[in-house]
């Protein structure tokens, strides 16, 4: 059984076809769905599909780093209301992305370090969003570091020092597609790094592993993310299945 850590199958991208794409993935082994929060204008589609897939969907909640615009202290008492009425299994997706916007960076961090320390009040993983920040991510983590801090590095596209730094906070390294592709480079120094430490994730509709690179991703498509895995390590498919699936329920509590 595979489990799929990172996944917007509320996702646009999905509405004329959600349930093949549901279907296809359960049928390649994919049975278990974690599903980021973006913003509040996604909450509601979230729920309904939670509500038809029950066994099969975890929600986090959480405000998404380039969702963080000026009303940004509405969107997160927005997510701590959610909080009131119901549990969730992470909080995410959180982090610090200067990609798209270098000026929202004071209150990204903001809103990274306020969510963070929800997540320490509930007990629950952060599922950290991290683009061309990675010294300004680890900056508010540095501040935060405690035993209570723990999560997972969604989409890690390091070097191998950042990796290494990501583990010293507690993090798991989210690998997603980018481990199959010719300049990904993830690929060169991975299998220094134990498998406990790894959690697989499509972040499907984004970034398709090769074969399907620039096309729509889905999380039937995991299979190739553990397959390259799998010839990274030298070991089974079915070992990186067991192990990366044993490590989503350690950090996750499910």
């Amino acid at each position: 059984m595979l489990t799929d850590t990172h996944t917007h199958l509320y996702s646009d991208a999905f509405n004329e076809d959600r349930p093949q794409v549901l279907q296809r993935a359960i049928d390649a082994g994919v049975k278990r769905f974690f599903i980021p929060a973006i913003d509040s204008g996604h909450t509601q589609e979230m729920y309904e599909l939670e509500l038809n897939y029950p066994q099969h969907v975890f929600l986090m909640m959480g405000l998404h780093p380039t969702s963080v615009k000026e009303n940004y202290l509405e969107e997160l008492a927005h997510v701590e209301q959610q909080f009131k009425d119901r549990s969730f299994y992470a909080v995410g997706e959180i982090g610090i992305d200067l990609y798209w916007d270098t000026s929202t960076l004071a209150i990204q961090q903001d809103a990274f370090k306020k969510q963070i320390q929800l997540a320490k009040k509930h007990k629950l993983p952060i599922v950290i969003h991290c683009r061309d920040a990675f010294d300004e991510v680890f900056e508010v983590l540095e501040s935060e570091k405690d035993e209570e801090l723990f999560g997972i590095f969604h989409c890690f596209t390091g070097t191998k020092s950042q990796a290494e730094q990501a583990l010293s906070y507690n993090m798991k390294l989210g690998i997603g597609g980018v481990v199959t592709f010719k300049n990904g480079k993830i690929d060169q120094f991975l299998s220094e790094i134990s498998l406990k430490h790894i959690v697989l994730e499509t972040d499907s509709p984004y970034l398709s592993p090769v074969p399907y690179r620039g096309k729509r991703n889905e999380s039937s498509y995991l299979q190739f993310v553990c397959k390259k895995v799998a010839q990274l390590y030298n070991i089974s498919e079915e070992e990186v299945a067991k192990v990366t699936t044993q490590n989503s329920k350690e950090l996750f509590g499910i």
